[in-house]
């Protein structure tokens, strides 16, 4: 056995107890309310966090209903801020990240795997033009390195996988992604000795955190794009493991699912030093702080969910695949405990961002998501009716696939068998609706979602 049991207490009570502290912090008084501080007003720039957890399905937190991990720092922003039940990505994340970044359905700008087109504008073009400092660290995921990463908008970045496999010397997303991470900042990968037996995680945060102080009086945004929590399972520094961790071969041989809630707590403790960061700065009520996954947890990994046991549906179309978490968090703004069963997807941020800044949109059409400001100010004027996605899967070798979906019923385009189902009823599409059995109501909204499926074939 690799670890005696008595050890094994030890470390559990080590686990807690961080987890315990983590909590601790973001339990303590909130800030006093600014009346100077209105978000509904025009004259407002609000700072904006968005906060992307990777691979991190709706089974995963706590406040959701999972029951396998410790996720305190986010049932806190659940507590104190604002649920989103309905919130659909993509079934992976490169599409994903894409529609989140320019607005738009993939079908108008995707080209191949894990590249932001050198033409498109970004929510963080956008908010530059509008007078915002603009911050990137983490995961990248999108090629083009520093020209790529600049001309998309963000003054300042550190960042994971700057580059596809191909032109990042080889290497694909899982080499060196958390111990001794290969990072680049400033058009260079970071040395072996300005890594050594650091992790990636810690060093994005202490870039954040430093971007965070030096912006105290100016709008910013920031996109913290986490490594966390996706593969290799490896030991995180929480982990008595991870001192003697070595990457370059233990990440391969060593992989292990046992780390994964370690893993977890991590990822949630990143996020409690963000909130913490923001509130000991003075500007937690200027500032939105959104946290999101790009997709569904890796199939790999099984979790308790509601007393059940779930499998990760990474890369599946059913609800489990496309449901993942979404929360938002500004005090004296956004109502605390508050739930919004609005439909949300990943098209919606750039409008939404717009909105928060006062900037104009027709530079940026078109865009096909729906702005979700109001809902966060406490109104709800603007709501989709229905979420479509058109997944690009050339990558995966398989032909593309797009669906439409609204609380009750789903579509699938011809090419993918034109299903129709209740996924009321039947939530894992078992049995597609015949045509002969259809309501007129029933009838009506799948005509309806017909049209809408047609504007990507």
């Amino acid at each position: 056995m690799r670890n005696s049991y008595p050890f094994k207490l030890l470390k559990a009570f080590i686990f807690i107890s961080i987890l315990a502290s983590c909590n601790k912090d973001l339990k303590e008084a909130q800030p006093a309310r600014d009346a100077s501080v209105n978000l509904s007003s025009t004259s407002v720039k609000p700072n904006i966090i968005l906060i992307i957890g990777d691979d991190v399905g709706r089974e995963i937190p706590s406040y959701n209903g999972g029951q396998s991990y410790s996720t305190p720092n986010l049932d806190y922003i659940a507590a104190h801020g604002k649920q989103f039940p309905n919130f659909l990505a993509h079934p992976d994340g490169p599409p994903s990240r894409l529609a989140l970044f320019t607005g738009k359905y993939n079908y108008r700008n995707w080209i191949q795997f894990g590249l932001l087109p050198p033409g498109s504008l970004t929510f963080a073009n956008m908010l530059k033009n509008k007078g915002y400092n603009t911050c990137f660290t983490g995961k990248w995921q999108f090629d083009g390195g520093d020209t790529s990463i600049r001309n998309h908008g963000f003054n300042k970045y550190l960042v994971f996988m700057p580059f596809n496999p191909d032109d990042n010397n080889g290497h694909d997303q899982y080499y060196r992604r958390y111990k001794n991470p290969y990072l680049y900042q400033d058009a260079h990968h970071l040395t072996d000795a300005q890594v050594k037996d650091k992790y990636s995680e810690d060093m994005f945060y202490d870039y954040a955190g430093k971007f965070i102080d030096s912006n105290k009086n100016k709008p910013f945004l920031l996109v913290y794009s986490h490594n966390l929590v996706q593969k290799p399972w490896v030991p995180t520094p929480d982990d008595p493991q991870y001192a003697a961790w070595n990457p370059a071969t233990d990440d391969d041989t060593k992989n292990d699912k046992a780390y994964y809630p370690g893993m977890v707590a991590y990822m949630d403790k990143t996020v409690g030093k963000l909130v913490s960061k923001v509130r000991d700065a003075g500007i937690a009520q200027k500032t939105i702080i959104i946290y999101i996954s790009d997709n569904a947890t890796y199939g790999g990994i099984t979790s308790v969910y509601k007393g059940h046991n779930v499998k990760g549906a990474k890369d599946s179309t059913v609800f489990d695949g496309i449901n993942v978490p979404m929360l938002a968090y500004c005090p004296g703004t956004i109502t605390a405990g508050s739930v919004d069963t609005s439909l949300v997807d990943m098209t919606d941020f750039f409008p939404t961002f717009i909105d928060a800044s006062g900037a104009a949109k027709k530079p940026y059409l078109p865009l096909d998501g729906t702005t979700f400001y109001d809902n966060l100010l406490g109104s709800l004027t603007s709501q989709r009716t229905n979420v479509y996605c058109y997944w690009p899967r050339d990558y995966q070798r398989k032909i593309d696939l797009s669906y439409v979906t609204d609380y009750n019923y789903k579509l699938y385009d011809s090419l993918n068998g034109g299903g129709f189902y209740n996924i009321r009823a039947d939530i894992y599409e078992k049995n597609p609706v015949p045509a002969n059995q259809l309501t007129p109501a029933e009838k009506k909204i799948r005509n309806n979602f017909k049209k809408i499926l047609r504007q990507g074939f």
